[in-house]
């Protein structure tokens, strides 16, 4: 029998969008969904300026070091602790319904991991996740993070995957409350990949796992119309079953 593909809208993003922006498009996103479930789902792939997220209620000691007068810091409600979001990390914010799909937020996790993996995999990286933790590895190097908040089974926040940031910001923090595992971008393996040569397969892959027809007409965010344009992206469509 053949799976049952659903729609989800691919909003990608070529201009860096400050994060309480994207915040408040994805909680309007949301909001709708859970005002009328039969939304379509949506992708909404992009890079923020530098800024720090904490978990609100968050162990203080993992960002101890950090300055609120130098950094913008901001507290939100997800899991994981403190990250640290720049210019050249993919930040993916996937708004599924998963009435739709598994109401089980493990298997969520596990299915982000895997969309990070099977890219990272085509690569021919050796990216796997690490049992106990949340995230996707590479040689014992985290490079990508993720963490999520669900709302009547609707999802916000997802990953962030390090192409090719500045990995300084990092130092400030202890990433997502891990102390003995560094903090890696994918240059360290490739050092000529960037963040717009690997949205298309990360894309594709998250279409795939999560059974998805992907289309890349976005609806528009109301709060930052400038940003939110049709996907640049030559990606075609996945294909509905016959």
């Amino acid at each position: 029998m053949s799976p049952i593909f659903r729609q989800c809208w691919l909003n990608d993003c070529p201009e860096l969008i400050p994060y309480t922006e994207a915040l408040a498009w994805q909680r309007s996103l949301l909001n709708e969904r859970v005002n009328n479930p039969n939304l379509d789902d949506v992708l909404i792939l992009l890079e923020h300026p530098p800024v720090y997220t904490l978990k609100k209620g968050g162990k203080g000691e993992y960002h101890k070091n950090l300055d609120p007068n130098k950094h913008e810091v901001i507290e939100i409600q997800r899991g994981g602790e403190v990250t640290y979001h720049c210019p050249g990390q993919i930040v993916g914010y996937p708004i599924l319904n998963l009435k739709y799909h598994r109401q089980d937020l493990h298997w969520y996790l596990r299915q982000l991991e895997t969309v990070l993996i099977q890219t990272l995999k085509s690569y021919n990286l050796p990216a796997e996740s690490i049992p106990g933790l949340t995230g996707v590895w590479i040689e014992g190097k985290k490079v990508a993070a993720i963490g999520i908040k669900v709302k009547h089974w609707i999802t916000m926040h997802g990953f962030a995957l390090n192409v090719n940031p500045d990995l300084t910001g990092f130092q400030q923090i202890t990433p997502c409350g891990i102390a003995d595992k560094p903090v890696a971008s994918l240059t360290q393996w490739l050092p000529k990949i960037t963040p717009q040569e690997i949205r298309p397969k990360l894309a594709q892959n998250f279409a795939q796992i999560f059974n998805l027809h992907l289309t890349t007409a976005p609806p528009r965010a109301p709060s930052a119309p400038s940003a939110f344009q049709k996907s640049p992206l030559n990606i075609q469509p996945t294909q509905k079953p016959p």
